[in-house]
């Protein structure tokens, strides 16, 4: 039975980012309840009913601006974020995007001063964010272990040597598609979280793969206002995968390999909430000091949940929402120099 206090979701979109993130975060969360689900696709209609079968399932969008929502969250194609949002905010809904937030910048804006003149909160999906990598570098910096951040390295890589199709890879600008929009995302918005405004960007942005219309094997490099140079890379073309993060400070330097497990876990059918949710095999921890002397570092566990734990409580006005539309119109407006300046 769930509480009569409850809110409830509503969730557009059952592919990926619906069936392994959303759908399961927002059903692990107390206080929160997946009330309906919106897709036309039959299989993907039968896997809602098998994992959520106390929710509601529809066709189309239209259908869901009838139901009695709270919370409407996004997580459709990249070209479909900024209608879908702005009929969600239309209709008296708080709203949760998937990242990236809007193809350009300029749409983003408007949107997010669609919702502040509304005065319904608005939220962006960078669930990075809560990390094990990027959690643990944030409380090394903050303890000062590090000293001076002067270098970050960020890699987000694959080992994808054949496209796998669909919207993602698809050459239309609208679809925001391409490793800068999807990995790229990530890598940008824990930089700026770490180290503040860029003042110049960097970018080579190539198409490695036969028949690609889209990057498929990215660099950015960002010099921050606060003199620290961030070096991304991202891609799909990746046979031997260098470390997930380096970072180099004045007393010392971390460096971790190996991605984030929540992802996978989610995948797998596992769920938040036991002990044992975002704690990696202590084989991946980092290591923090200078060649010669070293120590592991154990990570801070991943905590996805967090997302949605603070989406509620924002819902309720008891706080705010976990990623403003400002930091991921930031993240927006990086990515457009990169594609402009390579």
């Amino acid at each position: 039975m769930h509480a009569s206090t409850d809110l409830r979701v509503g969730l557009l979109g059952y592919g990926i980012a619906g069936a392994v993130f959303h759908a399961p975060l927002i059903a692990a969360t107390p206080g929160l309840r997946l009330s309906a689900v919106v897709t036309a696709n039959p299989e993907r209609k039968a896997q809602v009913a098998a994992d959520h079968p106390e929710t509601v399932v529809l066709d189309r969008a239209e259908q869901l601006w009838s139901e009695e929502l709270d919370l409407v969250v996004v997580a459709t194609p990249n070209r479909t974020h900024v209608p879908l949002a702005t009929e969600a905010l239309d209709h008296g809904f708080a709203v949760v995007v998937d990242k990236p937030f809007a193809p350009t910048a300029e749409e983003a804006r408007k949107l997010t001063a669609h919702a502040r003149e509304l005065g319904l909160p608005l939220a962006v999906f960078h669930n990075r964010r809560w990390d094990n990598d990027f959690r643990t570098v944030r409380q090394l910096i903050e303890a000062g272990e590090l000293g001076t951040v002067h270098r970050f390295e960020s890699r987000f890589e694959r080992w994808r040597p054949t496209p796998k199709g669909g919207w993602r890879e698809l050459g239309d600008p609208a679809e925001a598609g391409g490793a800068l929009y999807d990995l790229g995302s990530h890598l940008i918005d824990q930089a700026l979280q770490l180290f503040g405004p860029v003042r110049s960007v960097y970018a080579e942005l190539d198409r490695r793969r036969a028949g690609v219309q889209v990057d498929d094997d990215s660099f950015v490099a960002l010099t921050h206002k606060s003199g620290v140079r961030s070096h991304l890379w991202m891609g799909a073309l990746t046979p031997q995968l260098g470390p997930r993060m380096r970072v180099l400070g004045d007393k010392a330097g971390y460096v971790k390999f190996g991605l984030d497990g929540q992802e996978d876990a989610l995948r797998a059918g596992n769920r938040p909430g036991g002990p044992e949710w975002g704690v990696e095999p202590s084989s991946l921890s980092g290591q923090v000091g200078v060649d010669g002397s070293v120590r592991r570092v154990t990570s801070v566990p991943g905590a996805y949940q967090d997302f949605y734990a603070l989406m509620r409580d924002a819902v309720r006005g008891e706080g705010l929402v976990p990623v403003t539309p400002e930091e991921a119109i930031a993240v927006l407006e990086v990515i457009e120099q990169a594609r402009a300046v390579a």
